[in-house]
């Protein structure tokens, strides 16, 4: 997975329990993921259409460093889908500890808000990307 997004836990984010906020989480996300697929696929019109199941992990406290990965799980006519990993941070050790997983799926939209086909280059470059042989270290 690639390093896509970071955050740091603000008071602000802070629930009632002390945690932070699953809203927040969400929308951090979500704007993560967004500018990902908007990146891969080489437009900014890209909407979330769908988001997954959610699992809360681990709490995340006021002042953790958060790490949002993703890859792309599938990529379709229209739509793109992304497997999302947020990962609390610890400066101390470089250690990363699993706090939420989810998918989340964007279409590609026209000026009426309609599903347009992601174009070809992305096509190609992605069908590139998984051809490509892994490294051995």
């Amino acid at each position: 997975m690639k390093l896509i997004s970071k955050k740091i836990c603000m008071t602000r984010d802070i629930g009632i329990h002390g945690n932070l906020f699953g809203g927040i989480l969400m929308a951090w996300i979500d704007e993560a993921a967004a500018a990902f697929a908007t990146e891969y696929c080489y437009t900014p019109n890209m909407v979330t259409v769908k988001v997954g199941e959610l699992l809360f992990k681990k709490p995340v406290k006021s002042g953790n460093h958060i790490r949002i990965y993703g890859e792309v799980a599938h990529l379709g006519n229209t739509s793109i889908t992304l497997n999302i990993e947020v990962k609390k941070y610890s400066l101390y050790s470089a250690e990363e500890t699993s706090v939420c997983s989810t998918n989340i799926t964007f279409v590609r939209i026209d000026d009426d808000g309609s599903p347009t086909p992601i174009g070809e280059t992305v096509r190609k470059n992605h069908t590139n990307n998984l051809q490509q042989p892994l490294a051995i270290l």
